[in-house]
């Protein structure tokens, strides 16, 4: 009976292994938002939509997107995965119940991370408002996107 028991909690020990790659996964939606809207995105990666637009993008990806529409600058902003919130949480308790193992999957796989920024918030500066300079409206909302290419 005690080996039964025994063999009961290393199973469970072994199934609750990557808390956050199960509660989180290892992929999340990216949103990308433009002002003025119907903006073409183009990733870095290959993958293009039209704004408003939302793609499923690994948690631990660096890419970069490049937001274009005609008669506006293009701008490019770099997004990137980060620890954040309940990232850091799942890991500990992978460290408490699942040990180091759940952890060590966790991290390698990237379910601890967020991208950021996300959303992807950008407004759109016309083409002959950039060339006036200071009078032009901020490039991006917590993006780092740059106007120009």
């Amino acid at each position: 009976m005690r080996f039964v028991m025994l063999g009961s909690v290393a199973a469970a020990s072994v199934l609750t292994c990557g808390c956050a790659t199960i509660t989180r996964g290892t992929n999340q939606n990216f949103v990308v938002e433009s002002s003025p809207s119907q903006a073409n995105v183009t990733l870095s990666t290959g993958q293009t939509c039209i704004t408003p637009c939302t793609l499923r993008m690994k948690r631990k990806s660096e890419f970069v997107v490049t937001i274009a529409k005609n008669g506006y600058v293009t701008q490019e902003a770099h997004i990137h995965g980060v620890v954040k919130g309940g990232g850091g949480a799942a890991l500990a308790g992978n460290v408490i119940f699942g040990g180091l193992i759940g952890a060590g999957v966790d991290t390698a796989n990237g379910s601890l991370m967020n991208l950021k920024p996300n959303p992807l918030q950008v407004t759109l500066v016309p083409v002959g408002a950039a060339a006036q300079g200071s009078d032009a409206p901020a490039a991006a909302t917590e993006s780092g996107a740059t106007g120009g290419r």
